[in-house]
């Protein structure tokens, strides 16, 4: 039967390569896709509790790598691994490990020299890895997971709220997300910097 999924504005499609990835046969719908994979970013995010991670650490292609591995490896086979493919967001395929280590790099600078307030760190890393957009799905969760251990674990400030809402179903949360990455897109990061903490 395979795996028939709907996608909703923003959404990236998945390719029927990475269709062939899914490790739970078993799954046929979008909303049991989106059942297991919650439950793999739930153990992903059991993980980073109580460890403690030196910004080094974070900003760095394999801990990135392996924290998308964490959140998606129990459903999807290339999960952790750089997409093969070209999609409607993202820059080119072969640009993405260069990007990654400019935007690692750059973060670097920006909290050793407190460039911008701690929130604004972890929102601008969240809004350029999703430029990126380094992996063939999640990248969008990623990123959200991203600027959470960024701001927990370098600044031991709260994590975000994103609205306090399931960003991947459709509603005026998502619309006012979206809304606020595409001001951001234009170098305004005041709308997307108060959405995290609302």
């Amino acid at each position: 039967m395979g795996l028939s999924l709907d996608y909703i504005s923003g959404q990236t499609p998945l390719d029927e390569d990475e269709k062939e990835g899914l490790l739970i046969p078993s799954i046929s719908s979008r909303s049991e896709l989106d059942e297991f994979e919650q439950l793999n970013i739930e153990e992903a995010i059991q993980w980073t509790l109580g460890k403690q991670f030196k910004p080094e650490t974070i900003l760095s292609k394999q801990f990135v790598c392996n924290l998308h591995k964490r959140m998606f490896g129990n459903v999807w086979g290339w999960a952790g691994k750089f997409r093969k493919t070209d999609k409607n967001l993202g820059i080119d395929k072969w640009q993405i490990p260069m990007a990654l280590k400019t935007l690692c790099d750059d973060t670097l600078v920006w909290v050793g020299n407190a460039t911008y307030s701690p929130d604004e760190i972890a929102v601008r890393f969240k809004h350029r890895i999703v430029s990126i957009h380094c992996f063939s799905n999640g990248n969008g969760r990623h990123s959200r997971l991203m600027a959470d251990i960024i701001i927990e674990k370098i600044y031991q400030k709260p994590v975000f709220s994103w609205g306090a809402n399931n960003l991947t179903k459709p509603g005026s949360s998502r619309a006012i997300y979206l809304q606020a990455v595409k001001e951001a897109d234009k170098g305004d990061y005041g709308l997307l910097l108060e959405f995290a903490r609302s």
